[in-house]
């Protein structure tokens, strides 16, 4: 009999990804959001233990991130909620570089319940599902530390290595390191997208300080902008953060996606391609 799956975030990037791999491998999967039933919503600790029975793993990802404020209160609780429900496996999203989620991690591993720990890089789908697509969409992107450079990894390779430690206990006790082949700029990424969609997309390079205001301005929520000031200023150049990390190829068999190939795959959806005219 094949294991009861719970996917919390299981509507988010690698959440859904997660979910469509599980059910073509004929798993049983319940969702765990807000919208699921039964609902999952970090919020509200008293539905943890709804979501969790009769479940034997889950993917866990705390949304926005694991670094947040409040991030560390809920993982405890999740994790009690955990023991208490006989759950046998939980494989958790976190950051890489990010000392606030590694905190979150070492609940979950001192919890007596077997785990994987996932530590991804920045997301390339930051560009065409969220963060970075208004400005994109715009034309105008403005960051901060355009130099930096950032192994960015796809968030198919993130749900092949979650599923393959899903199904597989060599897994057990691991802490992996996402990231894609090479690191780039965000000079670099806007040169790129504006090829790939046949667009003018100016990047003008800004202070941390001028960023922040601008998120502020544009009465993004205080955790959102929170958590970008948080990334730019703690995690993007962090020492090692530019490191690039074998994991993929060592869980999958296989190179990681390359940013070239996820540019040339989402221009074909003309997701860059629609007129929203907004930005950040």
């Amino acid at each position: 009999m094949k294991s009861n799956m719970l996917v919390i975030g299981g509507t988010g990037k690698t959440g859904r990804r997660v979910v469509e791999r599980l059910e073509k491998l004929g798993y049983p999967v319940r969702i765990g959001s807000r919208s699921a039933q039964p609902a999952f919503d970090w919020n509200d600790t008293d539905t943890y233990a709804r979501a969790l029975d009769g479940m034997d793993k889950a993917y866990v990802v705390y949304s926005p991130d694991l670094a947040v404020p409040g991030a560390k209160s809920a993982m405890e609780k999740l994790a009690q909620a955990a023991q208490e429900s006989g759950l046998q496996k939980i494989v958790i999203l976190s950051g890489k570089g990010e000392r606030e989620a590694e905190l979150c991690e070492e609940i979950i591993m001192k919890s007596g319940i077997d785990y994987t720990i996932v530590r991804a890089s920045w997301f390339m789908q930051n560009y065409s599902e969220s963060f970075f697509i208004d400005p994109i969409l715009a034309g105008h992107v403005a960051l901060p530390k355009a130099d930096a450079q950032v192994p960015y990894v796809h968030a198919d390779d993130i749900a092949d290595v979650v599923v393959e430690a899903l199904i597989h206990e060599k897994h057990n006790g691991q802490i992996y390191q996402l990231t894609g082949p090479e690191t780039i700029t965000f000079p670099q990424i806007v040169e790129a997208i504006a090829q790939a969609s046949e667009r003018e997309i100016q990047f003008s390079p800004v202070s941390s300080e001028a960023y922040h205001q601008l998120l502020k301005d544009a009465g993004l929520p205080d955790d959102y902008v929170w958590l970008v000031n948080y990334l730019f200023t703690e995690v993007l150049d962090a020492p090692g953060n530019n490191e690039i990390s074998p994991d993929v190829e060592r869980v999958l068999g296989r190179k990681p996606t390359n940013f070239a190939t996820f540019v040339r795959e989402t221009a074909k959806s003309g997701v860059w391609n629609q007129n929203i005219p907004q930005s950040i």
